[in-house]
């Protein structure tokens, strides 16, 4: 059971939000997120232990990385959560043209072609970049869209951030409590996202391989794709330095088929998503989350990777 929340947390943690949001948001946007990137790695100095949890993850990832090329990929982690606080900042005053003007999108003919077959469309992506930005792409191009998350804490900063999410009409579903209703989405021809990078507890996933560990990864995808015949689209919306802007990029549709061994099925296409987050995280490195304990859901037998 989560302990109780106290009004006055919730309405200082709201506070503290809104001021910050506000206060980068109230700058040209070119401006906030050079400025979000100075509050990343200012944050990084306030919580050691992030900072600590992202080296472990190298080392655990990549042990063959020099010091210095680790310390280089965490203090880009934190700079490319503070460009996404600025981003994410002027949510509230996008329009439709803004978005299609300021995302480059690369790969559209895949999702046209899965959105003209009528089935519905399931995007997968990470925790890189500017991945809040996929509660507004699809919308400013005219199609409808939901988001698959885990409901904050605070109910106060939780319904603050929604109106942000759903800005354009998007429709996020709590993780907790919407299993029927994205079967039933993905049945309408409708089109769903999900994070599909972070750990999750033994019971709600798979041990599948990434970066040549046991990593207990959300079944999630695979039971819904499985179940309805969704296609299951790889998106990821990186920033491109030499582009200055955030580049979303679709992949062709991950294949999969269903042979009737349903376990056998499910660990199958949960290990080729995987496989296309981990290709992502190698070329991005500096923009994935790190922060995040990956490999903290260990097989049966096999230490804490974290102690």
């Amino acid at each position: 059971m989560p302990k109780k929340r106290s009004n006055f947390q919730n309405q200082s943690e709201l506070l503290a939000v809104r001021s910050l949001l506000g206060a980068i948001g109230a700058l040209p946007l070119e401006t906030s997120m050079r400025f979000g990137k100075s509050v990343g790695v200012f944050l990084a100095r306030r919580f050691p232990k992030l900072q600590k949890t992202a080296t472990r993850n190298l080392e655990i990832a990549m042990p063959e990385l020099s010091a210095g090329e680790k310390e280089k990929i965490v203090r880009g982690t934190f700079e490319s959560l503070g460009r996404h606080l600025g981003f994410v900042s002027h949510f509230r005053k996008f329009k439709h043209e803004d978005i299609r003007n300021l995302v480059e999108v690369v790969g559209r003919q895949h999702f046209d072609r899965a959105h003209a077959t009528g089935k519905g469309v399931l995007f997968f992506t990470g925790h890189f970049g500017s991945w809040e930005v996929f509660n507004l792409l699809p919308p400013a191009f005219g199609f409808g869209m939901n988001i698959l998350v885990r409901r904050i804490d605070n109910p106060l900063v939780e319904n603050f951030v929604d109106k942000f999410r759903t800005r354009f009409g998007s429709i996020t579903l709590d993780k907790t409590k919407s299993a029927r209703k994205m079967f039933r989405v993905l049945e309408n021809g409708e089109l769903l996202g999900i994070l599909a990078d972070l750990n999750v507890q033994e019971k709600e996933g798979v041990f599948v391989d990434f970066f040549g560990i046991q990593s207990s990864t959300t079944t999630s995808i695979a039971k819904l794709a499985l179940k309805t015949g969704a296609t299951v689209l790889p998106a990821f919306a990186v920033w491109e330095e030499s582009k200055n802007k955030y580049v979303v990029y679709l992949e062709p549709p991950v294949e999969y088929e269903n042979t009737g061994d349903n376990e056998a099925d499910v660990r199958d296409l949960t290990q080729k998503v995987t496989r296309v987050v981990e290709k992502y995280v190698r070329k991005y490195p500096e923009q994935w989350l790190w922060i995040h304990k990956r490999w903290n859901t260990r097989p049966p037998g096999e230490p804490n990777l974290y102690k």
